[in-house]
């Protein structure tokens, strides 16, 4: 009996904890935390049960083939080779590709912050560019898009790392550490031991909400408010940054009142001048901005330019009135004063008030906002709102806010290059959504259904899929499982057989990462985190005749024709190529598995780092962090964060639904993954909705008891369980349910039936976010009834 401890990393979510894995003749025994491992201060539960779900008995292990019609309630699976397997892949995705163009062949990935597909992502990427389609179904725009993407409306980046360890105040707005991301729950922890304030917006009091110096119990969907509220009042008095709001954002810029576009200098004179301008007090006159520059024309002080007040001028036409586009921002948020905003987001004025002041007094804060932000159809606004209040603090880059790490500079092997822009403008849904992910050729369900079962704007007949349990994740399940059933051909790959697996006409089994190598360039949340380069090795053997994911990649591009570009099937050759750029190299790696530490150290205010002369700025129109965006107004949105109200609520979907339904993700899960593993499920048995006692009460529901959500979308069967730190008008439910536990003598449920608990079946998708295609999810109309049966 041989016992073997190798240091590895955890890739199941997004924190990637440091581990060392024990193994004991060719079986892991356990997952340890790595406490020199700059991300090993501990593992959860999940980490922790790694060798049952290793050991999964439902674990897929031989290629499988559909015998039977899609409609049949049995595929009647036959198992084959790989090489039959990939041959019949080969042929039919070909020739969809030569009949209808590579865009007519969709594919999916799973999440990288909650599942190990992290571990080949890259070369997915690299394989859908170089295969010509433009249309990868990712779900960013219900996980991270809008901290990520939306964010660079307003920073010309996407949110960056908070820096816990010299923050003032941890700022955590729809993001609860302690169910996703382990290590900001522990940075979060040890900045509050070391003085720091928290601050915690979220409908439930969970993970750092608890002992929170601030908790603000926000109406779901109503988030957007609340920042404009917390906004007004640092504002009226005077508790924010006026230097670098003058300085580094496009706030004194002149808005005009006519057009609501940027005063240009031409429309003074006449000229076509496109320079922009900003109001000098001292001087009473407009000062010439040129955004390609990044530059006042004249060497002004800052400090004097306007941010408040209307000034008229004398142009070709008339006069023009013109106000700094931060007046303008500040007029809006006048319209939320907290009073009104207690209304609006049910969180107390004097706790609005408050929290202005911590935000101010406890600078520099640090920010980090996720799903409970981004679900809802006004996310992207709403995390505008957010950004906003986030600059007023003037944390952006700078020790203690929110700073970017050095971070290792690999090769860039993704491949865009492959992708023509005529081949990128196929995006499904970028007509309707061209600042969303379709810009980036990440396409949403619901255009993936429209263009498989309306063929609008042309039919996609084949998919690809990499773990994505579609049926179980995304709004409006029944569609999505009427467009699976009318594909042409569908691939799926994955660990264990799901809802959406059963459509596919072949399905591939993938292993666990504990059973193949895999490349870490760079880890989070911390700068010793980021530095670190690892090669993780397999500590096991592959069960049955599991595959990695990048694995399956390289066969199909070399099958396909073009494995020139994945070095023909080789994939340390890929990864050498990765590594090429930092002088490291595949054996140096294998010889330190913990790691490599590359020397880098963060730099602060970038943004203010000189190249001619000129200041960089931030990679915005204005070069400008912009409080106004005339980005956005130039497609017909609104370039200051106006708040929209939640459009599926109990305002507007009747008197039947008299009740807010948000959903929470839960810590012994990774989204619908692992309720078949016994020492997980164990801990939640079954599909939980949350309610108040007041609620509960008046409907004759006691704590335990089964009961019917329903929603106008549809309804499903949960158990009830009482939470007294809700809002009596909101509930809350767990997503993510279908598989069984035959170690537990639990039974799968129907993920299509109300007598199920699919929480999708209870979103509907055609009332979204107008930019990013944001699903509802988190802020919708429900009622909650005992079920008779």
């Amino acid at each position: 009996m041989t016992v073997t401890r190798t240091p590895t990393f955890c890739p199941l979510c997004r924190s990637r904890c440091g581990a060392v894995a024990v193994v004991d003749d060719a079986s892991l025994v356990a997952l340890e935390a790595d406490p020199t491992h700059p991300t090993g201060r501990a593992l959860c539960v999940k980490g922790k049960a790694a060798p049952e779900i290793v050991a999964n008995p439902n674990r897929l292990l031989h290629p499988l083939i559909r015998t039977a019609p899609k409609d049949a309630a049995d595929p009647r699976w036959r198992r084959a080779s790989w090489n039959e397997a990939l041959d019949r892949i080969t042929a039919n995705i070909d020739r969809i590709r030569r009949a209808h163009g590579p865009e007519a062949v969709a594919f999916a990935s799973t999440s990288p912050s909650a599942a190990p597909i992290s571990d080949a992502l890259l070369w997915i990427e690299r394989f859908v560019n170089r295969f010509g389609s433009p249309n990868s179904l990712f779900a960013t725009e219900i996980c991270n898009w809008h901290k990520d993407h939306a964010h660079e409306l307003t920073w010309g980046v996407g949110i960056r790392s908070p820096d816990f360890d010299n923050t003032g105040c941890v700022l955590l707005w729809g993001h609860n550490p302690a169910v996703s991301w382990l290590d900001h729950t522990l940075g979060t922890a040890q900045a509050r031991r070391r003085g720091a304030k928290v601050v915690v917006v979220d409908p439930r009091r969970a993970g750092p909400a608890v002992g929170a110096d601030m908790w603000l119990r926000v109406r779901p969907g109503t988030d957007g408010a609340l920042a404009l509220a917390i906004a007004h009042v640092m504002l009226e008095r005077g508790w924010f940054d006026a230097a670098f709001i003058r300085q580094w954002s496009n706030g004194p810029l002149l808005v005009r009142a006519d057009t609501g576009r940027f005063l240009r200098m031409g429309d003074l004179d006449g000229t076509g001048d496109r320079r922009l301008a900003a109001w000098d007090r001292l001087s009473s006159r407009p000062i010439p901005y040129d955004p390609r520059r990044g530059a006042y024309d004249a060497d002004i002080d800052t400090g004097n330019l306007a941010l408040r007040g209307a000034v008229t001028l004398d142009g070709p036409a008339g006069r023009v009135v013109c106000r700094p586009a931060f007046d303008l921002y500040a007029a809006l948020c006048a319209q939320y004063p907290p009073q009104r905003a207690a209304e609006i987001c049910w969180v107390p004025a004097e706790d609005i008030e408050r929290t202005a002041q911590l935000l101010h007094s406890a600078r520099p804060v640090c920010l980090y906002a996720w799903t409970g932000v981004g679900q809802h159809t006004n996310a992207t606004q709403t995390d505008r709102a957010i950004a906003l209040l986030h600059m007023l603090t003037g944390s952006h880059d700078v020790p203690g806010g929110n700073i970017a790490l050095a971070q290792p500079a690999a090769a860039d092997l993704g491949g865009r290059d492959f992708l023509s822009p005529a081949q990128r403008g196929k995006a499904l849904g970028l007509d309707e959504r061209p600042l969303g992910p379709p810009a980036r050729g990440w396409v949403r369900t619901d255009d993936f259904c429209r263009a498989v079962i309306d063929a609008e704007p042309y039919r996609v007949a084949g998919l690809i899929a990499f773990g994505a349990n579609l049926a179980v994740s995304h709004a409006n399940s029944r569609r999505i499982a009427q467009a699976l059933a009318r594909l042409d051909f569908y691939v799926h790959a994955d660990v264990v057989m799901n809802p959406t697996a059963r459509f596919a006409d072949v399905v591939l089994p993938v292993n666990m990462p504990f059973e193949r190598d895999a490349l870490r360039i760079g880890f989070e949340p911390t700068q010793a985190a980021a530095r670190r380069v690892q090669y993780r090795q397999a500590v096991l053997p592959p069960r049955g005749e599991s595959r990695s994911d990048a694995w399956i990649v390289f066969e199909l591009a070399r099958r396909l024709g073009f494995g020139a570009d994945f070095w023909d099937g080789d994939i340390e050759a890929g990864y050498a190529a990765l590594l090429a750029p930092l002088g490291l190299s595949l054996e140096a790696l294998r010889q330190s598995p913990a790691g490599i530490d590359l020397p880098m150290e963060p730099r602060y205010r970038r943004f203010a780092e000189l190249a001619d002369g000129v200041a960089r700025g931030f990679a915005t129109p204005t070069r400008k962090a912009e409080v106004y965006s005339e980005r956005l107004l130039d497609h017909g949105q609104a370039p200051l964060p106006d708040y929209v109200a939640p459009l599926v609520s109990p305002e507007t979907a009747g008197p039947g639904y008299p009740l807010v339904l948000t959903s929470t993700k839960r810590i012994y899960f990774n989204h619908s993954q692992h309720r078949d593993i016994a020492a997980l499920r164990r801990r939640m048995p079954d599909p939980l909705i949350e309610l108040h006692p007041d609620t509960a009460a008046a409907r004759g529901i006691a704590d335990g008891d089964w009961v019917r959500l329903r929603t106008p979308a549809g309804s499903i069967r949960m158990r009830a369980n009482l939470d007294a730190h809700l809002d009596p008008r909101v509930v809350t439910s767990t997503y993510g349910w279908w598989a069984g536990n035959e170690a537990l003598g639990l039974p799968p449920l129907d993920p299509f039936s109300e007598d199920g608990a699919n929480y999708n079946l209870l979103i509907d998708d055609t009332l979204l976010d107008p930019i990013s295609g944001s699903a509802p999810h988190r802020s919708y109309a429900c009622e909650v009834e005992r079920d008779a049966s």
